[in-house]
């Protein structure tokens, strides 16, 4: 089985849409996924990802499952003095150095940080519905890895946002998620690609083939999206916050 996780195209997030880039993002990653014989496609219910998923669901004559679950975890607020804009995510290098079991996987819900918060209640609850999507395709979760109990070759899509894809990643790697939180990027359309392996019968894993995957856009000349990032040098006139 294959899992490919799409990030939403680049956003406009005042009207939840996509801008005339993204736009274009949508029509290369489509022309991409349509030769990946993607047999099921999970989406967020928010509108840059359904615009994103829009003309690869048109070209394959493919219906999406809109799913709450996959909506991005930016409700899961958190103090807004340690970080950017009140999200989870996007905390700044110092606070960092300074709350290191935010790294630990199995101590980092304990931070002060979440005190009073959803956040590790919405994180269980994204783990739970992730494995009962995987569970509908043939495959349970027990401990770390998976049971097969109906071991195939389908390709399925989740076309999301990067905080939410962040902690699956978390989960299928078993790690906390500010390692992805923190020290990994996906830019706007971005293709991230997993496989099962199933080394000894009925015990799967899932591995990482690539995050983020960008091909698609330098394929057609077209430079990745900023909106990912934030500034390489801080005298960049670029994003800081």
């Amino acid at each position: 089985m294959r899992i490919l996780i799409a990030r939403h195209a680049d956003p406009d997030y005042a009207v939840d849409g996509l801008t005339e880039v993204g736009k274009r993002e949508a029509e290369l990653l489509s022309q991409r996924l349509v030769k990946e014989h993607i047999s099921a496609v999970y989406c967020s219910t928010l509108g840059r990802a359904k615009m994103t998923a829009a003309p690869t669901l048109e070209k394959l004559g493919l219906e999406a499952e809109y799913c709450p679950w996959l909506r991005e975890f930016s409700y899961a607020k958190v103090e807004q003095s340690v970080l950017t804009e009140g999200r989870a995510w996007d905390m700044l290098p110092s606070f960092m150095a300074e709350n290191e079991d935010l790294y630990d996987p199995r101590r980092w819900q304990e931070n002060d940080l979440f005190k009073g918060t959803r956040v590790y209640e919405h994180y269980q609850e994204v783990c739970r519905e992730f494995d009962a999507m995987m569970a509908r395709h043939g495959y349970l979760r027990e401990g770390v890895n998976y049971k097969v109990e109906r071991p195939n070759h389908d390709t399925v899509l989740l076309v999301c946002h990067y905080g939410v894809e962040s902690v699956l990643l978390s989960h299928i790697m078993n790690c906390s998620p500010y390692t992805f939180w923190q020290n990994a990027v996906v830019v706007p359309s971005g293709l991230t690609i997993l496989h099962t392996e199933e080394r000894r019968e009925g015990i799967a894993s899932l591995r990482v083939c690539a995050i983020g995957d960008s091909g698609h856009l330098y394929a057609a000349g077209a430079e990745p999206s900023f909106a990912a990032r934030f500034c390489e040098c801080y005298t960049d006139d670029t994003r800081h916050n």
